[in-house]
């Protein structure tokens, strides 16, 4: 499964959770990559993703609760 995401709407976003959340749902990215894909979406660009399809409820999930919009492709 693609994700487009597109932006975070928290407040006071925490980026290590973001970073960590976009690097266990994610299926072909690392640490350092999250960690640039992070500030990349905290900037207001969207980010594509592919999603392990084992998971993806539980990633869904993670996502709303750091409050990231995001599209499935």
């Amino acid at each position: 499964m693609k994700l487009n995401l597109l932006s975070c709407d928290a407040q006071r976003p925490d980026r290590r959770a973001i970073s960590n959340c976009i690097s266990e749902i994610s299926s072909n990215k690392d640490q350092s990559l999250s960690n640039e894909i992070t500030d990349i979406l905290l900037e207001g660009e969207a980010i594509e993703i592919e999603l392990d399809d084992k998971n993806s409820g539980s990633a869904l999930r993670a996502l709303r609760k750091l409050s990231i919009d995001y599209e499935i492709i």
